[in-house]
């Protein structure tokens, strides 16, 4: 029996509108026998450059092409990833109301049959000149896409919009030098063009494809950012910010970072409740003087992490490591002062990388931090005037410490002591440290070797207040201390007081602490990381 007996289809496949896997069967089947695949080229140009039919192309409700075409026989790891979809499914829907608040990320919401599309594209990517053909369909489909987000909302009205990405980004050939040039470019900034439900539904799909789907939805962006990085030149006047390719695929990389997070161990029901103490007088203040956009209350959260409900600092062990995310290429041209301005006044029309913070190293952050730190030095400095001025005072714009080297510690925490609780504000001033009976002023270094001698006595294990672990090489509270929480807290205040000036300090806590000091309650997972032996 022949092709045309089993598929009653035109020859040319002229009237083939959309692609299912039935069909991709027949077409190879029939250019195989001719030795020509040019109707193959055409009917995948045609329908892969248009929105309409690429969206109606491999529905999940399609007859299986596997009961025609033993060549598209599914693999065990197809049969797996079936099995695995629709357990995921059948749990979802199981769920009750009070259970479903991920229900609208139920991967059977998504009507693309996606093992279909990955045994479609292990056939068609064999094929020389389909790859092209795929290449240029996607540059004349992605600008059509990009207007269509921009400015019609279709994704609102037509949820299945979002099958046209999830069809295009299981190629596994898009980190190719075929793409970067051109196509991929144009699709990140089209899909950077997809509304936060959109994004956040991709977001939720990957992770439930496991750690190879969300490592390659990685490593593809991160290609196309490098290469695009290393192609082109940043100075001041051309600033990486203002690179479209880079920022489109910065943001489609936060897509696969959330994957990652939702993908592997998080924690998001152990939150503490965040304080809502305001200090009424300083805000104003801060207006009086034009720095009320610098001072907005609390953090800036991330749209896609408040529709997904988890954050950054709520992944325990994700999928793929945090630091596989930082990308080198940008954290050498990125200019932190400009990236700082824009993400703390101009977050409405630029672009900050400080807003997709995992693609920054901990040397970048840092710099991020010190321009922080130092513009509120500095605001803190102007208030001080200004309370000077109106109480007719002399300013005292510094915090100044006077320590006895041999008392260091005596003499430090008490100084803390006093002005945290008569006027905590001074602690937002620049730190200026003078030793007993020494000539110097303290121009940075002074300060430096001030918390480095105050680290090692505080740390050190006679005195008793931690602990040292040599295995992991982490301190610890020491629960037999004879100090009370009061000199804990003040040990807190001079940790604090080092990375506000600017000192870097060689400390080294459980993760653990950092995620309490955000706001995260303690759980019994966190003690394989803290005390590992017991």
């Amino acid at each position: 029996m022949s092709n045309a007996d089993l598929f009653p289809l035109r020859e040319d496949f002229s009237d083939v509108h959309y692609l299912t896997e039935n069909t991709v069967c027949m077409i190879l089947s029939s250019c195989e026998e001719k030795g020509d695949y040019s109707a193959l080229v055409r009917i995948i140009g045609r329908i892969f450059s248009n929105a309409e039919a690429l969206m109606k192309c491999f529905r999940k409700d399609e007859p299986n092409a596997t009961e025609n075409h033993d060549s598209f026989k599914p693999t065990d790891a197809d049969k797996h990833e079936k099995q695995k979809s629709e357990e995921m499914g059948a749990s979802s829907a199981a769920a009750s109301p009070d259970e479903g608040a991920n229900e609208m990320f139920d991967p059977c919401e998504v009507t693309v049959d996606i093992c279909a599309v990955r045994r479609v594209y292990d056939r068609l990517l064999n094929i020389d000149q389909v790859e092209a053909a795929l290449v240029n369909a996607i540059i004349f489909l992605t600008p059509n896409m990009e207007l269509d987000l921009e400015y019609l909302d279709v994704y609102e009205t037509n949820p299945d919009y979002l099958n046209i990405f999830i069809i295009v980004l299981e190629n596994s050939n898009l980190h190719s030098p075929e793409y970067l040039e051109v196509a991929l470019p144009q699709f990140c900034k089209a899909m950077s063009k997809l509304p936060v439900t959109a994004l956040a539904r991709l977001s939720k799909l990957w992770s439930m494809y496991g750690l190879q789907h969300t490592r390659r939805m990685m490593e593809t962006f991160q290609q196309l950012i490098t290469f695009t990085v290393i192609s082109n030149e940043y100075d001041s006047e051309n600033l990486i910010n203002d690179d479209e390719t880079v920022v489109a695929a910065t943001q489609c990389l936060k897509v696969a970072f959330y994957a990652s997070l939702q993908g592997g161990i998080v924690d998001v029901e152990h939150n503490d409740e965040d304080e809502e103490d305001t200090e009424v007088d300083e805000i104003t203040l801060h207006e009086l003087l034009g720095e009320e956009q610098l001072y907005k209350k609390g953090p800036r959260v991330d749209p896609l992490e408040k529709e997904l409900g988890v954050r950054s600092i709520d992944g325990i062990k994700p999928l793929i490591p945090f630091e596989d995310f930082i990308n080198e290429s940008v954290n050498e041209v990125v200019e932190m002062d400009k990236d700082f301005t824009f993400f703390k006044v101009n977050a409405e029309t630029k672009f900050s990388f400080q807003s997709c913070p995992f693609i920054l190293n901990v040397i970048t952050k840092s710099q991020g931090l010190y321009y922080d730190n130092r513009i509120r030095m500095y605001s803190e400095r102007r208030l001080t005037a200004l309370y000077s001025m109106v109480q007719g005072q002399q300013p005292n714009p510094y915090l100044k410490l006077k320590v006895r080297r041999d008392h260091i510690i005596d003499d430090a925490l008490v100084r803390l002591e006093m002005i945290s609780m008569e006027n905590p504000s001074d602690l937002k001033k620049q730190l200026f440290v003078e030793f007993e009976g020494e000539q110097g002023v303290d121009e940075g270094g002074v300060s430096k070797e001030f918390f480095q001698l105050v680290l090692e006595e505080i740390f050190n294990p006679d005195i008793g207040m931690f602990t040292y672990d040599d295995e992991t090489k982490l301190f610890w509270f020491n629960s037999s201390s004879l100090e009370n929480e009061a000199q804990y807290t003040l040990v807190g205040l001079v940790l604090g007081l080092a990375i506000y000036n600017n000192c870097i300090l060689d400390v080294h806590f459980p993760m653990v602490v950092y995620r309490k000091l955000m706001g995260k309650k303690g759980t019994f997972l966190d003690l394989s990381d803290s005390h590992p032996v017991q």
